[in-house]
């Protein structure tokens, strides 16, 4: 699910060679705003939601929760890795993830 219109989903999708992966996008609708990716404000958090389809009803199932939990100074909130596995791998790594080890959209090249 993502916030941006449809036109722009389908438009990036393209981009990034995602033939297979049905994109859906939340920006006409109160869907973020009821499953924890959106504040009262409007601002978009990132939330990880899992759905399931049993005897032809759709029930949710998981929510990524950590996001909302007390964090102790200098934690960075880590509720969504089980799907950016890369991440856990520089927590083995002597320098971690270091201080600037949120994923971009886009990264410069050298």
């Amino acid at each position: 699910m993502v916030w941006t219109g449809a036109r722009s989903t389908s438009c990036s999708a393209r981009q990034r060679g995602w033939r297979h992966l049905r994109l859906l996008s939340s920006s006409r609708n109160s869907y973020n705003g009821e499953y924890g990716a959106e504040d009262p404000n409007g601002s978009q958090l990132p939330a990880l939601n899992v759905f399931v389809r049993r005897d032809g009803e759709i029930y949710h199932y998981y929510n990524t929760e950590l996001l909302y939990a007390p964090r102790r100074p200098g934690q960075d909130g880590r509720h969504v890795d089980l799907i950016w596995p890369v991440w856990n791998m520089f927590d083995y790594t002597p320098e971690g993830r270091g201080t600037n080890w949120n994923p971009r959209l886009a990264y410069e090249t050298t």
